[in-house]
């Protein structure tokens, strides 16, 4: 059973899926998208929608016998420097649609899919629709404008602010932020995902097929990313909740995730976001949740 694993070796959760899933008797191989077209060889006929890859060893695999592919994480392609602009330009264009065309022909099952990592990418429309799901949202507004920005806080007691795409941790929005240079020359280089701060409890729950593990994340940081020393405690969701996070896992076109949530002193959920390929070996240590096995089971089934 030939498994691929999209991303390298230097990253410590695709090493973690390499090593199980090969010791549970697949031929796993990395898939690493920088490696091409330099090293990373695709071939593909639109007409018979057979194609082809070599890996960087030599391995030739017919896409039709790669069984599954584990979406670690995906880097783009590795187009040598050239000289003339236009030419890198053209380059570089012409490989991302190979990789971008090769990944979405390639019939093995894809935990998760291109179509899921791309709407991920869109974060807005994620909580757009989650809302229309009926699953709670907390207010948002993504914006550029100045006047906008001030008038939302202006109107909450507290905000935080993020990046709209992701890349950057959760901060608090203070009166240093809203000064009016300040804010200007921030929104004039790129808009930003403001939000009401929600006062609470933070809760991961990882859906994998039709598995939900929660765990309540104990930390005094705005953003739990940042705190190394966040205790997880496992918990049962309300049974509600327990089937909003199937539903998003189907609606996100998605065969696992890990969902955020934001909890109220009332008990209300609040989805904050759904990640496609999210960090787990940590999640999985602290709260003895059988999270690898489940991929495993996925990527072999």
């Amino acid at each position: 059973m030939n498994i691929l694993i999209l991303g390298d070796a230097s990253d410590a959760h695709a090493a973690h899926m390499k090593n199980v899933l090969t010791e549970a008797g697949a031929a796993v191989d990395y898939l690493d998208t920088c490696l091409f077209p330099r090293q990373l060889r695709l071939s593909w006929r639109p007409d018979t929608r057979v194609g082809w890859l070599t890996l960087p060893s030599g391995r030739l695999l017919n896409l039709e016998d790669i069984h599954s592919v584990f979406w670690r994480n995906f880097s783009g392609v590795g187009v040598a420097p050239l000289t003339d602009a236009n030419q890198q330009q053209v380059a570089f264009n012409d490989s991302m649609s190979t990789v971008r065309s090769l990944v979405q022909a390639c019939p093995a099952r894809w935990i998760n899919s291109w179509r899921a990592y791309q709407f991920h990418k869109e974060k807005p429309l994620q909580l757009s629709l989650a809302k229309q799901m009926g699953v709670a949202i907390p207010e948002t507004l993504i914006s550029n404008s100045p006047e906008q920005v001030r008038e939302f806080v202006g109107t909450r007691e507290k905000a935080i602010f993020k990046p709209v795409y992701g890349g950057a941790h959760t901060k608090l929005v203070t009166e240093a932020h809203l000064e009016p240079h300040r804010l200007d020359l921030a929104l004039s280089i790129s808009p930003v995902t403001i939000q009401e701060y929600i006062p609470g409890t933070n809760i991961r729950s990882y859906a994998i097929g039709e598995s939900v593990y929660s765990a309540e994340i104990r930390s005094s940081a705005l953003d739990f990313r940042e705190d190394l020393e966040a205790e997880l405690i496992p918990i049962d969701l309300p049974a509600s909740v327990h089937k909003q996070c199937l539903a998003i896992l189907k609606a996100f076109m998605l065969e696992w995730t890990a969902i955020d949530w934001r909890v109220k002193p009332t008990g209300e959920y609040v989805f904050l976001e759904a990640n496609p390929s999210p960090m787990f070996v940590h999640f999985e240590r602290q709260t003895g949740f059988p999270i690898t096995q489940k991929l495993v089971d996925l990527l072999m089934s």
